[in-house]
Parts: structure tokens; C-alpha cells; sequence
């Protein structure tokens, strides 16, 4: 069973850091490309970052560029976002994805609230 649990969040100033993981299980994580998602309230979810099997980071968001970073770690199954001098309008729920021959998989989310 493929299963993604993101963890990392919480309330932060505006200029500050924090680093999101995503913990995967229930295939091969090293084989499948992954996705960092966030959603502010009341808004459409939206990618932020795509990292490929091979590590390479594809299709970060303009917005992010940077500021985030993207990363992963084969051997601990885990993917990262290290998202540095936070805006307000960074708040959001942030989920990591992938898809694999189950299908499409979402975290959980993790809330990141950055204030002014």
C-alpha cells in the first residue's frame, strides 16, 4: 500500500525557515518521480515543485524560486523541501504526491502558516 506522510509544518515569521518531509512507503521510492502541492485557503492546490527519480528538480514554481529547495534521499525514502525567508503568502497546506502504478498518492498535508 502506498502511503506518503508529510510532517515539518507549523507557524513561522515572515523571513524565517522551515523544512518539510515527505515519508514513503509501499514502493519502490527511488524508481518515481515526486511532487511537492500546496493549497492556501480557498484557493486552487498548486505545484510547486516536481523532483525526478534521478534527483533532478523539474518545474518549480516562480513564485518559490530561490527561496525553496527541493531534495530527496533514496535511501531513507524521504523527500524534503527546505523553504527559506517565508512570506505571509507561503501559508498553506502542503502535500507531497506521487504516482505509481496504484495510482495517484497524497500525503496527508502539512500546515505551514507564515506570519507578518
Amino acid at each position: 500500500q502506498v502511503q506518503l506522510v508529510e510532517s515539518g509544518g507549523g507557524l513561522v515569521q515572515a523571513g524565517g525557515s522551515l523544512r518539510l518531509s515527505c515519508l514513503a512507503s509501499g514502493f519502490v521510492f527511488s524508481d518515481y518521480d515526486m511532487s511537492w502541492f500546496r493549497q492556501a485557503s480557498g484557493q486552487e492546490r498548486e505545484l510547486v515543485a516536481t523532483l525526478l527519480s534521478s534527483g533532478y528538480i523539474k518545474n518549480f514554481d516562480v513564485s518559490v524560486k530561490g527561496r525553496f529547495t527541493a531534495s530527496r534521499d533514496n535511501a531513507k525514502n524521504t523527500m524534503y523541501l527546505q523553504m527559506n525567508s517565508l512570506k505571509p503568502e507561503d501559508t498553506a497546506v502542503y502535500y507531497c504526491t506521487t504516482l505509481t502504478p496504484a495510482g495517484r498518492t497524497w500525503g496527508q498535508g502539512t500546515q505551514v502558516t507564515v506570519s507578518s
